[in-house]
């Protein structure tokens, strides 16, 4: 099974990487891949470019074992459609579970998603909760497809909605952003190889 881990990375933080290693583990994967969005369709161009943002993130998990840099949406041109990379990831592996990993917040807005209809036609959605978190799927769509039974997703490529509760740190790339602003110190809170990056691109300073 492979794990898809998309997002701004704007900077990628801990909280990012603690929830991919929790899932990791939890689902015993092959590999997680972490997927840069190059043109975000849902909020405004982020703050370092898709090429400092992939930057970011592979220095971030260089040492990590399984972690993988993937830049598949920096090679589309476009907005970065997540069933759009999904397809090419489904090309790309069309034997193996895929499991995409969002959050509540974007579950949430997933109906809001270009295609989203489509996604679970090419993976399986994994929402990483809160232990606290109510986990019931909001409409029909997804209760049709909602599972308690882990296994259910390495017996089939893609179709499943399950909940799983991660360790939450509360850190957000925005928090972090404007703590470089203020020309506070960020560490602890990202890996101190992104924290180099950051400082040598001069990255979110107010000019």
């Amino acid at each position: 099974m492979i794990g898809i881990f998309g997002g701004t990375f704007d900077p990628i933080h801990y909280g990012h990487l603690r929830s991919a290693l929790e899932m990791k583990e939890a689902f015993d994967l092959t590999e997680v891949r972490f997927i840069p969005s190059a043109t975000p369709p849902h909020r405004n161009q982020p703050a370092a470019t898709a090429e400092q943002r992939l930057q970011m993130v592979a220095l971030a998990i260089q040492n990590q074992n399984h972690f993988i840099c993937d830049a598949r949406e920096l090679n589309r041109h476009g907005f970065s459609y997540m069933v759009d990379t999904l397809a090419s990831l489904r090309q790309d592996f069309p034997d193996q579970p895929l499991l995409l990993f969002i959050g509540t917040d974007a579950f949430n807005q997933l109906n809001t998603w270009y295609q989203w209809q489509r996604l679970v036609d090419f993976a399986h959605i994994v929402v990483m909760t809160r232990p606290s978190f109510n986990n019931q799927p909001p409409d029909d769509f997804f209760k049709e497809r909602y599972t308690t039974n882990k296994t259910e997703l390495t017996t089939t490529l893609a179709g499943k909605l399950y909940f799983h509760a991660v360790t939450q740190l509360d850190i957000s790339a925005t928090a972090i952003r404007q703590l470089i602003a203020q020309q506070r110190n960020p560490r602890f809170l990202l890996p101190d190889a992104g924290i180099d990056y950051i400082t040598q691109q001069q990255l979110y300073e107010i000019n």
